[in-house]
C-alpha cells in the first residue's frame, strides 16, 4: 500500500531511546538486520537505512510529526487522516489513488522527513551532519551588518536526504502516477524551507544592537502544514502530455502547475460510506456543528443523512480572574452541551469491489 506503512514500522523501530542498551548492543549490526526486514523499501531505502540506522530515529519522529498534522488540517472534513489511529490499513489505499488526497499526503509527508532530519542535523543527533557549514564569517542585511553565530538549521542537507529516501520508490517507475508523487514531494520539500526564518541575538551597551549575531532557523511545523492545506485546496487536476514527460492541465481555464503547486488526476470519492477501495472509514458516528455551514456542519459531515444528539456534561473553566502579580485563577463550571453526531446508512457495513 506505500511506503509509509514501512516507515510507520520504522516509527515502531524507533521507539527506543538512543541512550537504551539497544544503541550498545551493535547498532550497526541490528540495523542491517532491521533495515533488510522492513517490508516495501527498495534497495536504495535499504542501503541509507543501513548507513544512517539514527537518521532512522529521526524519520520515525517525522512520521508521527506529519500525521499528526494531517490529522489536524483535516479534523474537519469527510476524510479526516485518521485510519492510522482506528486499526484499519486505509491510508494505503488513499495512496493508490491520485487524488488531492494522496497528493496531500505525499506533501506533508516529505515535509515531515525534511523537518524532523534537519532539525536532527541542529541538535548534533546525527553523525553525518550538523549545523549549516556555509552560515559563517560576516553577512549584511536591511538592518546592516550581522555575524553568522549559533547553529543555524542545515535545511540543504535534510532535503536532500528527503529527497534520496523517501522519492527512490517513485523513480524506479516511469508511470502518471510516479511522476505526480515526486511532484508532490518536492512542493512539500519546498515548503519547509519557505518558512525558514532568520532569528538574531544583539550584543552591545544596555541590549543596543551594535552588534549581531544571527541564524536561520525552520518555523513551527504548523505553518507548513497550513501552507499545504491551502495548496490542496486549490490542487490542480492535470493529464499527461503526449510525450510522457511531464503534465498538462486537463481544464485549459486554469493555469499551468507551478514547481510550489499541488497536482492530481482523478476526482475525490465522497466519503460518505465505508469504502475499503477508496480508503474511506465514512462519517458514521462522527461529530459534527449543528451551527456550521462549512465542511464540518451536519448538513455536510452527515451527507444528507441526519444526525443524532445526545446531551452530555463536562467540567470547564470558568469566571476567570487576574491576580495581580501574576497569575489567572478560575473555577470549575458544569456545562452541559449537546452533541450531534451523523446517523449511519442503513447498511453500515464495509463496501468493498475486491
Amino acid at each position: 500500500p506505500g511506503i509509509w506503512w514501512s516507515l510507520l514500522l520504522v516509527l515502531i523501530w524507533a521507539t527506543p531511546p538512543v541512550t537504551s542498551s539497544w544503541w550498545y548492543m551493535g547498532a550497526v549490526g541490528s540495523s542491517r538486520v532491521m533495515c533488510d526486514n522492513v517490508p516495501g523499501l527498495v534497495s536504495r531505502q535499504r542501503q541509507l537505512c543501513r548507513r544512517h540506522p539514527e537518521a532512522m530515529l529521526s524519520i520515525g519522529r517525522g512520521v508521527a510529526a506529519w500525521t499528526a498534522e494531517c490529522q489536524h488540517q483535516f479534523r474537519r472534513h469527510r476524510w479526516d487522516c485518521n485510519a492510522l489511529e482506528r486499526g484499519q490499513r486505509l491510508l494505503g489505499r488513499v495512496l493508490l489513488r491520485s487524488s488531492r488526497e494522496s497528493a496531500f499526503v505525499h506533501a506533508i509527508s516529505s515535509a515531515g522527513v525534511v523537518f524532523a532530519i534537519t532539525r536532527a542535523c541542529s541538535q548534533g543527533e546525527l553523525k553525518s551532519c550538523s549545523c549549516d557549514p556555509k552560515k559563517k564569517g560576516s553577512a549584511k542585511d536591511s538592518k546592516g551588518h550581522f555575524d553568522w553565530g549559533g547553529c543555524s538549521d542545515n535545511i540543504d542537507y535534510g532535503i536532500k536526504f528527503a529527497r534520496a529516501f523517501v522519492d527512490a520508490k517513485e523513480r524506479k517507475g516511469k508511470d502518471a502516477r510516479a511522476l505526480m508523487n515526486l511532484h508532490n514531494n518536492r512542493a512539500g520539500r519546498k515548503a519547509v524551507k519557505r518558512f525558514l526564518k532568520q532569528e538574531c541575538k544583539c550584543h552591545g551597551v544596555s541590549g543596543s544592537c551594535t552588534l549581531r549575531t544571527c541564524w536561520l532557523a525552520m518555523a513551527d511545523f504548523r505553518k507548513t502544514g497550513d501552507y499545504l492545506w491551502k495548496k490542496y485546496n486549490g490542487a490542480i487536476q492535470v493529464v499527461m502530455n503526449q510525450d510522457g514527460t511531464g503534465f498538462t492541465v486537463a481544464n485549459k481555464k486554469f493555469k499551468k502547475p507551478t514547481k510550489n503547486d499541488l497536482v492530481y488526476f482523478e476526482s475525490s470519492p465522497d466519503y460518505c460510506i465505508r469504502d475499503r477501495d477508496v480508503g474511506s472509514l465514512g462519517t458514521a458516528g462522527r461529530v459534527c456543528n449543528q451551527t456550521s455551514r462549512g465542511m464540518d456542519s451536519c448538513e455536510v459531515m452527515c451527507c444528507g443523512r441526519g444526525y443524532d444528539t445526545s446531551r452530555v456534561s463536562r467540567m470547564t473553566k470558568c469566571e476567570c480572574k487576574f491576580h495581580w502579580c501574576c497569575a489567572v485563577r478560575c473555577q470549575d463550571c458544569l456545562e452541559v452541551v449537546d452533541i450531534h453526531t451523523c446517523k449511519a446508512p442503513k447498511s453500515a457495513g464495509w463496501i468493498s469491489r475486491t
